[in-house]
């Protein structure tokens, strides 16, 4: 082999063993963000970038009115949902979607789109999945534009999550779009394979189950099959308070009451630290019942 081809397949080796550059990482001037929201057992997420007010007018200029807007900067905006939901009373199945909107003066179109991995100007209306309406309301001024989730809904203490708005914020203007999740089926379905595949002696994970039946007054006579597995297991503080707290509900008074100083008597003899005072005012409370 002659010097020059020698020369040649060292350069080549050598190319071989010098590892590929890494990638320049420079800071954007709209920095990016991520946010998930779980609502129910159904977590939302929204990748986009931030663009700031920075002096400028935003809407109807920067942001020009009954436009395509791809929501953001830099890279096409993103939502990701792990369940079906209803997304401004459409339905949307599980997957990860291009976010995009229409502003316009007096309403918006917000725009749910099967492109997601493309440069935020190339938009494509004929891959749109779903489009809804949603009106404009003052808010308070905000500098960097931003998208997350509120609203989230009921209020009450016991009841489950199922509710949330898609909240577009920037400057003086918030653009909201209702979010509804199916939570009690996919509840159910979870406790029936976690009671299932639960070992013989936990006693906690059918006590769960039952416990979220009973709060959520759904499915009553399976939960209530559930709790009886529990208590069959090992009878605990917790689920002989439940156990109380049911026969109460169905109006088995003195049941509820011999019960509940079962629960009070198995808390205050146990190993570990259990505070029995909860149960011992409803006791109170249903002796003092007539």
């Amino acid at each position: 082999m002659n010097r020059i081809a020698l020369t040649a397949a060292a350069l080549a080796i050598a190319a071989l063993a010098t590892p590929a550059a890494a990638q320049l990482k420079l800071p954007r001037i709209s920095p990016d963000a991520k946010i998930t929201q779980t609502v129910g057992l159904t977590d939302l997420t929204v990748t986009y970038s931030r663009p700031g007010v920075k002096g400028r007018t935003v809407w109807g200029d920067l942001v020009p009115y009954d436009k395509e807007w791809r929501t953001g900067a830099n890279n096409a905006t993103t939502f990701t949902t792990t369940d079906e939901i209803q997304f401004g009373g459409k339905t949307l199945p599980a997957g990860k979607y291009g976010l995009a909107t229409i502003p316009g003066k007096d309403e918006w179109t917000v725009i749910v789109n099967s492109q997601s991995e493309t440069w935020g100007t190339v938009y494509d209306a004929t891959k749109d999945l779903v489009r809804v309406t949603a009106k404009p309301q003052p808010a308070p001024y905000r500098e960097w534009f931003w998208i997350g989730f509120d609203d989230l809904s009921p209020v009450s203490s016991n009841a489950i999550c199922d509710e949330a708005s898609l909240v577009i914020h920037w400057e003086n203007l918030r653009v909201a779009v209702p979010i509804k999740v199916e939570v009690t089926n996919k509840a159910l379905a979870g406790c029936r394979t976690a009671v299932a595949d639960a070992k013989a002696d936990d006693w906690s994970t059918a006590f769960q189950a039952a416990r979220y039946c009973f709060q959520n007054e759904v499915a009553l006579e399976e939960g209530r099959g559930w709790l009886d597995k529990s208590l069959a297991v090992q009878k605990r503080y917790s689920n002989l308070t439940l156990l109380a707290r049911w026969q109460m509900k169905v109006g088995k008074k003195k049941e509820a009451i011999a019960t509940g100083e079962k629960a009070i008597a198995a808390g205050k003899a146990s190993k570990e630290t259990v505070d029995t005072s909860g149960t011992e005012k409803l006791v109170a409370k249903w002796k003092a019942t007539k």
